[in-house]
């Protein structure tokens, strides 16, 4: 027999549930009704709605349909340690950038956005990796919209080796590619 206490617990949960489909709803520039209509019903506007006030607890395997439906991983489709307030293991650790002693190494630090829509039409197996790196990116961003990704300069290096190329480089060969939105 649940205790108030594990009945509130849950509702909690499923509320910071709902607050993240909610937030990969919004990313993915979508209504309740597109939502309902692009999936063919499957997903009513009513119950989706209830899910993101968190008054309605989403099973497992109706999360995962919803996760492919969005194309994001199902893992992402849960509230973070953080966002529930569970201290990691290594919390009382401080992290140190070494990203930011190395400022001085690159000349141009612009920030490159990259088009994924044109990244996926992009094919073959320089296409292939770079799109399957950007989406890790996404996946540690919790970023879903799917149009456009600004990519960091620690990310630069990564992305050289892809386009064999030097990470002084990339920006101008992600441009002759036709993937550079900003710059």
């Amino acid at each position: 027999m649940d205790t108030d206490l594990e009945v509130e617990r849950d509702s909690g949960y499923a509320a910071k549930v709902g607050t993240r489909l909610r937030s990969i709803r919004r990313q993915k520039h979508l209504s309740l009704q597109d939502v309902e209509a692009a999936s063919e019903h499957e997903f009513k506007a009513s119950v989706l709605g209830a899910y993101e006030r968190g008054e309605r607890a989403i099973s497992v395997p109706r999360l995962q349909r919803l996760a492919r439906f969005y194309r994001v991983p199902v893992d992402q489709m849960l509230p973070s340690d953080d966002e529930l307030g569970i201290r990691s293991l290594a919390g009382d650790e401080q992290v140190v950038d070494l990203t930011e002693r190395m400022r001085g190494a690159r000349r141009d630090d612009r920030p490159v956005t990259i088009d994924l829509g044109a990244v996926e039409q992009l094919g073959g197996q320089e296409g292939e990796m770079l799109a399957r790196y950007l989406r890790m990116i996404q996946v540690q961003r919790g970023d879903y919209n799917g149009r456009m990704l600004t990519i960091r300069r620690e990310d630069l290096r990564a992305v050289a080796c892809i386009l064999d190329c030097h990470p002084d480089q990339v920006p101008a060969r992600l441009d002759s590619l036709g993937l550079c939105l900003v710059r």
